[in-house]
């Protein structure tokens, strides 16, 4: 065999593992919506969001759909400044192509001249489930579950 063989065939057969151990994982791909997502609320960047929510997104706990989450953070955008999300992902289920996202959540926003805790507060974040599901390679947020009423 000619060297340019042995090389071929080493390409060949070194290229599937690099590529396994260069691919991201699926956990890693949702702790990377969560951070792209933060960044996103604290830019107060609509269209960002919602890249991160599917379409099939359903609130069941408060009738949400994607239409109408849309409409409440355009609305929310626009009477909050200065947002700072914290969050701490607990744990990250993946079964497939779906997923479940136990996040803790405290927010500090501006309204008008008051700032302070939005959701959650010092001592005692919410705790969130999210529910996530996988287009292609992308993971997108399906639902919520957890938001208590006083925050709709």
């Amino acid at each position: 065999m000619s060297r340019k063989s042995v090389a071929l065939l080493v390409l060949l057969f070194a290229a599937p593992v690099v590529v396994y151990l260069l691919w991201p994982s699926d956990e890693s791909r949702i702790r990377k919506l969560f951070r792209e997502g933060a960044v996103a609320v604290e830019k107060r960047n609509l269209e960002e969001v919602m890249a991160k929510v599917s379409f099939n997104y359903r609130d069941e706990e408060h009738g949400l759909s994607y239409l109408a989450l849309k409409e409440i953070l355009k609305e929310v955008f626009g009477k909050l400044s200065n947002i700072q999300m914290d969050y701490e992902i607990r744990k990250i289920g993946i079964k497939e192509k779906n997923a479940t996202a136990e996040v803790d959540l405290r927010v500090i926003a501006t309204r008008g001249e008051d700032t302070g805790y939005i959701i959650g507060d010092a001592s005692s974040p919410v705790h969130l489930t999210f529910s996530l599901e996988k287009e292609r390679t992308k993971w997108h947020i399906t639902g919520i579950r957890g938001f208590p009423d006083q925050y709709q």
